[in-house]
């Protein structure tokens, strides 16, 4: 009879390992002070925002090409909030459904609502302006009397220097002069004019005098047209913008990200423009460098709001510049992610803001935990039927998969915003059958190799050596339907697909550290090793009349009583 080579296992030091391994992940989830998973729109509600596009002239029909950009750009917006199963899809001709779950209504509108064109205008006045309020004070609060002060550079050699002081701020108008002006065009009125023409465009005496007046929170008095004059405020409504026409087109930034240069230690925003962008920048520049405060600074607008207004001190050519100021990390990243993301080729005005209900995903949830719950329970009925006292190691290794992956959900949840939905806990009961899958082919294989005629000891290591190629095998298939799955699904198949190639992998570690090697201890033991009654190896359940035994010597096996 053949023998197998003995190897040297430690099934104890294995498991102790893969429990020091368990027991890291659970300290690092309570380092993150977070314990549960994230849940999916469907499961802990989220926000449904409905944009309906229209070409920035307000006339013609949406093309097809540009909703499909814009819904592109707007689907990297909300990704760079970090958040898991976000959904950016068009409806019909002229709508994007933005929907996003673990985000407040008013946090996802004030991302994906910035969907105007972004543009640079040069600045011609800035002053503190307070938002209206309905009981005045009688003296304001000088705290904040200049705005931020950035500037821009080439490359990365500036150095943050003051910008420009605002001009002094002045009381409004006591009231508007009458009769009230005649409208301002809403449509660009000579589209055939140069850079050339727009920078050499002057206030007249109605720009001032309603900048003057203006308060911010008000509706501005010009509309926003590229080659018109724009009054606005800062995002925080602190200080007013009297700004010319625009001089450059968000699409004309190619790239834009946050850094601290080297010999630095102040973020930074740098800025790497087209081929055209870079031209335009320069010659822009040149002109900004020339003029005085406030005129040698441009404002970057975006949804009729000044995100930033560095100044210029120097032309710069070359399509790369930084803009320095008094920047934090999250303040440098939104600046830059606007930058990069801000420019759409539609307008867009938000349509509808829905709070999506958790009620009806709840109740499914609980639907499919009781279902799984069953599945569980039939699996370990079978295992105590059928392999009797071997039916501790099924339970076991089950409790530990569940609980490694409940850990992983939680500690991708923090890490890579994976969100639990439906889907994803329909992966994860399917993983109970992958995982019974993997005892079924190890324990019929010791069985065979038991009533082959091999010891208990040594049929769990042969076993073993001619199971798991077949262990892995199976696994192996179950991955690559889960990634081919992934990669081609949208939505929330995604989910589903994820959590079945996470279960899959921890399926294999849980037999490869956990089930063999525990396995391997209990051949150890008197009363597995000698086919004790429930024990699962009795003989009379093998369909044998030789029982196993610890040592190797075993006479051949007897089956209807004959040798």
């Amino acid at each position: 009879m053949a023998t197998t080579s003995r190897k040297h296992h430690h099934p104890v030091r294995t498991l102790v390992v893969f429990g020091l391994v368990i027991a890291a992940l659970y300290a690092v989830m309570g380092f993150s002070g977070v314990y549960t998973p994230k849940l999916g729109l469907d499961l802990r509600g989220g926000t449904t925002i409905t944009l309906t596009a229209s070409n920035v002239t307000g006339q013609g029909s949406i093309d097809r090409t540009s909703l499909e950009l814009a819904r592109t750009i707007i689907q990297q917006r909300v990704d760079s909030m970090g958040v898991g199963e976000t959904e950016v899809t068009t409806s019909g001709d002229n709508q994007i459904v933005v929907s996003v779950p673990n985000v407040q209504a008013d946090e996802l509108v004030e991302m994906v609502g910035k969907t105007a064109q972004l543009y640079f205008r040069k600045v011609f006045s800035v002053a503190a302006a307070p938002a209206a309020s309905p009981t005045p004070e009688p003296s304001a609060s000088p705290e904040a009397t200049e705005p931020p002060q950035e500037t821009v550079a080439p490359g990365e050699s500036a150095s943050p220097e003051p910008s420009a002081s605002p001009t002094v701020n002045k009381r409004p108008l006591p009231q508007l002069p009458t009769p009230v002006p005649s409208p301002r065009p809403t449509a660009p009125a000579d589209p055939a004019q140069t850079l050339d023409d727009l920078m050499a465009w002057e206030p007249s005496d109605r720009d001032n005098s309603e900048f003057e007046a203006y308060t911010c929170g008000e509706e501005s008095p010009t509309p926003s047209v590229v080659d018109q004059p724009l009054i606005i405020c800062d995002e925080t409504d602190t200080y007013k913008y009297l700004l010319g026409p625009a001089l450059i087109q968000g699409n004309e930034v190619s790239r834009a990200y946050a850094a601290v240069p080297q010999g630095s230690v102040s973020w930074q925003v740098q800025l790497e423009f087209t081929d055209q962008g870079a031209a335009n920048f320069n010659t822009v520049t040149t002109h900004l460098s020339t003029q005085t405060e406030p005129q040698n600074q441009f404002a970057i607008v975006l949804d009729d709001a000044v995100i930033s207004a560095p100044s210029v001190e120097n032309p710069i050519p070359g399509g790369r510049a930084e803009i320095s100021g008094s920047f934090t990390q999250a303040s440098a990243t939104s600046l830059a992610n606007v930058l990069t993301y801000g420019a759409l080729p539609l307008s867009f005005e938000v349509s509808s803001v829905d709070n999506v209900s958790a009620k009806l995903g709840g109740e499914q949830l609980v639907a499919g935990m009781i279902a799984g719950l069953i599945g569980l329970a039939l699996v370990v009925l079978y295992s105590l039927v059928y392999y009797r006292a071997l039916a501790i190691v099924v339970v076991a290794s089950l409790a530990i998969a569940a609980a490694i992956t409940y850990v992983m959900m939680v500690l991708l949840g923090q890490g890579m915003g994976f969100a639990l939905n439906l889907p994803g806990i329909a992966g994860a009961i399917m993983a109970i059958g992958v995982t019974a899958d993997s005892f079924i082919i190890y324990f019929e294989r010791i069985r065979d190799e038991v009533r082959e005629g091999r010891s208990l000891r040594t049929a769990i290591e042969t076993g073993w050596e001619r199971s798991r190629k077949t262990i892995l095998v199976a696994d192996s298939v179950s991955l690559l339907s889960a990634v081919v799955l992934f990669v081609l699904a949208i939505g929330a198949v995604k989910g589903f697909a994820f959590t079945l190639g996470l279960t899959t992998l921890i399926d294999i570690a849980i037999v490869f550290w956990f089930t063999k090697p525990f396995v391997t201890l209990l051949g150890h033991t008197k009363f597995f090793g000698e086919g004790h009654r429930f024990s699962g190896f009795e003989a009379d359940h093998l369909g044998h009349t030789n029982p196993p035994l610890h040592n190797g010597k075993r006479r051949p096996v007897t089956v209807g009583g004959e040798a």
